[in-house]
């Protein structure tokens, strides 16, 4: 509820009649949750300047409720509350100035009341009404004497009594906003809980330390922790010992450098079984522009990951397959080149070019998870069969980058297409072709220009096959990048054009 809301309730009015019925009266004051106000030290020490200033021996804040008034602040009275049969304040409450009982054994309203006949002997009484910013009556803060004062308050008394009964009302009316803003904020806070729960994934918070100060509930259900892990912060059994130290170096170098924080590991399952999980952990940054506070997730990745080792297992052993396929094709040409002498060199060129078609399989298949090559050493053993093709002339030129062995595979299958179309309908199926690869790296982009020239002219653009098909998808969704082909009179030219970054 903001500030701006609760406006006091104007100066000497009376309360709002729509407000006076108890209904509405219980509904303000349970607002304010006046069992927290009890002997509250701001309330004490106005009633105490109160009781000063007035010179009375007794004052306080009396909060009027259906069947007694509560006193939240006073100061010359042992008792905390007293029927509201009894009480002044129930009077004071409903006026909109000061209400002032010069001698209350000689007024009929109250001189029947056992506080007066009693041995409380309460004779003077004086009591600002204490409204809410609604205009409901709550109660008032009042000064009482046992002695009748003919004279009443002095106007100076009277002043001070208003301006500190209003003072009265701003710590009820802060303590309304706080109750407010803190219900708002628990509403949030369990919505966004309630969220979290609901989700597959197990979702944490860390304080800007990184200790860990929330999980979701699937969490705990997976790893069967209870809540007292916040106070331990000890998380050792949640991981598979041999990545342990690998969680704790990643996510103490994510917390030195305010840095997103990203890890594959074995989380502990509360059956015992060990489960891969990706974690990310984002930093939320202040104003000051230092972290504030942690938020993340946890990811059951295991069956994925399974599934891609089963793959990778797979592509291994096809891969082997091929390269015996290579193996056993050059096993064949050199064991008939025996019987053969004068083709001899025909079958070293052979054997040649099935070792760098092996070696393009090498780089299709990704074997190597780092290449550790440049643009221009890839493509050079990329397109080594073709080199020497008879009559055919192949040259690559210009800049050159470093790549990686992530983006080594999808630029072989572009440039093992390009010159396998080529070999069949291009530059290099006929004598006297000529292929030019040209590189250009400039303003974050890599530039590759294939053009053939020498070759027999296209008769048309020729419709996209699987291999085509399958470039295009590893262009623009691994290398993030875009191929043009336009089929000219002096053949095809290709132009590529990749982020740097991809490489």
């Amino acid at each position: 509820m903001a500030t701006e809301q609760l406006q006091p309730w104007p100066a000497e009015a009376p309360p709002d009649p729509r407000m006076t019925c108890e209904a509405a009266r219980s509904r303000v004051l349970g607002s304010y949750a006046l069992d927290a106000l009890e002997n509250d030290p701001e309330l004490a020490s106005i009633s105490a300047f109160a009781a000063q200033l007035c010179d009375a021996p007794t004052a306080m804040v009396s909060l009027v409720e259906e069947e007694r008034q509560r006193f939240v602040a006073r100061i010359g009275i042992s008792d905390s509350e007293t029927p509201r049969s009894d009480s002044f304040c129930a009077h004071a409450m409903l006026g909109s100035d000061i209400l002032e009982i010069r001698d209350a054994a000689q007024d009929s309203r109250f001189a029947h009341f056992e506080n007066v006949i009693g041995p409380q002997h309460i004779r003077f009484y004086a009591g600002a009404p204490l409204i809410s910013h609604e205009g409901a009556p709550l109660g008032a803060l009042c000064v009482i004497d046992q002695q009748p004062r003919p004279q009443g308050l002095s106007d100076m008394q009277r002043n001070g009594l208003e301006v500190l009964a209003q003072a009265v009302m701003r710590r009820l009316r802060h303590r309304r906003e706080i109750l407010a803003a803190q219900a708002e904020f628990d509403l949030g806070r369990k919505r966004l809980e309630t969220l979290a729960d609901s989700i597959p994934n197990m979702a944490w918070s860390a304080s800007a330390d990184g200790k860990f100060d929330y999980f979701n509930r699937r969490w705990f259900d997976f790893t069967g922790f209870t809540e007292s892990v916040f106070e331990s912060q000890d998380f050792d059994g949640a991981f598979h010992p041999e990545d342990r130290d690998q969680w704790v170096d990643g996510w103490e170098t994510a917390l030195a450098d305010g840095s997103l924080y990203e890890a594959e590991f074995r989380m502990r399952r509360k059956d015992g079984e060990y489960r891969w999980m990706l974690a990310r952990g984002l930093p939320v940054h202040g104003s000051s522009g230092q972290v504030e506070q942690w938020f993340g997730t946890l990811t059951d990745i295991h069956d994925a990951r399974s599934r891609l080792e089963e793959k990778d297992l797979l592509t291994r052993e096809l891969s082997h397959r091929i390269k015996n396929i290579f193996a056993v094709v050059g096993g064949l040409v050199a064991l008939k080149s025996k019987d053969y002498p004068e083709a001899v060199p025909f079958t070293q060129d052979i054997t040649k070019t099935l070792q760098a078609l092996n070696r393009a399989h090498t780089y299709v298949t990704d074997e190597q998870s780092d290449s550790g090559d440049t643009l221009q050493g890839l493509l050079g053993k990329l397109m080594a069969p073709y080199a020497d093709l008879p009559g055919t002339t192949l040259s690559i030129t210009g800049d050159d980058a470093a790549v990686s062995g992530r983006s080594a595979t999808p630029l072989a299958l572009v440039f093992h297409e390009l010159a396998t179309n080529c070999a069949k309908y291009g530059s290099f199926s006929v004598t006297g072709g000529a292929v030019d690869i040209s590189i250009s790296v400039a303003d974050g982009t890599v530039l590759l220009v294939w053009q053939e020239q020498g070759g027999p002219p296209p008769l048309e653009q020729r419709s996209a096959g699987f291999g085509s098909r399958l470039v295009e998808k590893s262009i623009n969704g691994q290398l993030a990048g875009k191929l043009a082909r336009d089929f000219v009179s002096t053949g095809l030219i290709a132009t590529l054009t990749i982020p740097l970054a991809s490489l």
